[in-house]
């Protein structure tokens, strides 16, 4: 048998740099990219093993379970950890941030998720990013799931390490993702006698064998059909234009919140305010005595294919997910995923569900 996508030429050095290329544009910077060959783990703990050590002492900030995911790489890499976790309901505040440099200077390592698709905040990096720098610490960004949805700007805001991954709001694949890096990481990690080389998580291996070799040989074999997802989807993004884009994720997620709010039965923001919420993705709390996970799968069975997910772990119970990203960033979305939720709601015996209302509001509030 054959297919076209096994037929595929080998992918080229210079098309894989010009699709690096095109990720440092959308993210307008002037620092290194690397495409790294798999999901966004790759470099998400890659960056922290060849950053981090026994010397460094890192503040690990906590609004969702990446941040405390990274805080387990930082203390298994030797690192001293100061964790300033917020409720999963909130933002972290830059002031809160600064008082942490006050109470401990020696952190020299701050590592931050932009914005929380699991628990629907996102945090205000570009006030972090100034307390950041006056403190004269690397600064790591996990900005997975706000690219896209909406701006992440490494060189602006003093970001050290910027991991994106294509698979939300960007509407790509999942199977690469990317990291910008600054002088002052490469300098870390070239300092640091523990991190990873001569490995699939070293970004050292990629500085030396590749930016440093002009981008003439790849280190292995590339992920062929994911690069090239990867280059169609920022061809589609160019298209419509970032701003045009990261507009759509902010109408959808403000439709859907004015949605819920006209909806009643009891489902409302898990987010409290609407500034902390993340474009990416609308969380929602069930009222008491609804399983979220149950009136999900009452909501799927009509539609499977809506973007909507109950909360992972213990979240199961009281969360639901609207994932309005990527193509599932349009009115349609929303609607639909209103009316499922809403028609849920009156088959659990939940009293005073409006989905006319809720759906007239949420064409009301798209921009």
């Amino acid at each position: 048998m054959t297919h076209p996508f096994l037929d595929l030429a080998p992918l080229s050095a210079a098309r894989f740099a010009s699709i690096e290329d095109r990720v440092a544009k959308l993210l307008d910077t002037r620092q290194d990219v690397v495409v790294t060959q798999g999901e966004a783990l790759l470099p998400l703990e890659g960056a922290i093993r060849a950053t981090a050590g026994p010397g460094t002492t890192a503040l690990n900030v906590i609004t969702g379970p990446y941040g405390q995911t990274f805080g387990d790489w930082l203390r298994d890499c030797g690192a001293t950890v100061i964790d300033l976790a917020v409720p999963f309901h909130t933002a972290v505040k830059a002031a809160q941030v600064r008082e942490a440099f006050a109470e401990h200077p020696e952190i020299d390592f701050v590592s931050l998720v932009h914005a929380e698709a699991a628990t629907g905040n996102t945090n205000p990096v570009a006030e972090i990013g100034e307390a950041v720098r006056a403190q004269g610490a690397l600064f790591y960004l996990d900005a997975v799931a706000s690219v896209g949805a909406e701006p992440v700007l490494p060189d602006a805001w003093g970001v050290d390490l910027c991991v994106i991954g294509a698979q939300k709001a960007m509407g790509g694949p999942a199977g690469v993702s990317a990291v910008s890096v600054s002088e002052r990481a490469w300098a870390r990690m070239a300092a640091n006698p523990r991190a990873p080389r001569r490995s699939y998580l070293s970004l050292l291996d990629w500085k030396e064998r590749w930016i440093d070799g002009g981008r003439t040989a790849l280190l292995h074999a590339p992920a062929q059909l994911e690069m090239l997802a990867l280059e169609a989807c920022l061809e589609r993004i160019e298209a419509e234009g970032l701003d045009a884009v990261t507009a759509r994720h902010a109408s959808a997620a403000a439709a859907t919140r004015a949605g819920v709010a006209a909806l009643g039965g009891g489902l409302e923001p898990y987010v409290h305010e609407a500034g902390e919420a993340a474009p990416v993705a609308t969380t929602l709390r069930t009222p008491d005595g609804v399983v979220a996970a149950e009136l999900v799968a009452r909501a799927l069975a009509a539609d499977p294919a809506l973007p909507l997910a109950a909360g992972g772990g213990a979240l199961a119970r009281e969360m639901i997910r609207v994932n309005h990203y990527g193509p599932d960033a349009t009115p349609g979305a929303v609607r639909a995923c209103l009316a499922a939720l809403g028609t849920a709601l009156a088959e659990s015996g939940a009293q005073d569900v409006d989905v006319t209302g809720a759906l007239r509001a949420a064409s009301e509030e798209w921009r």
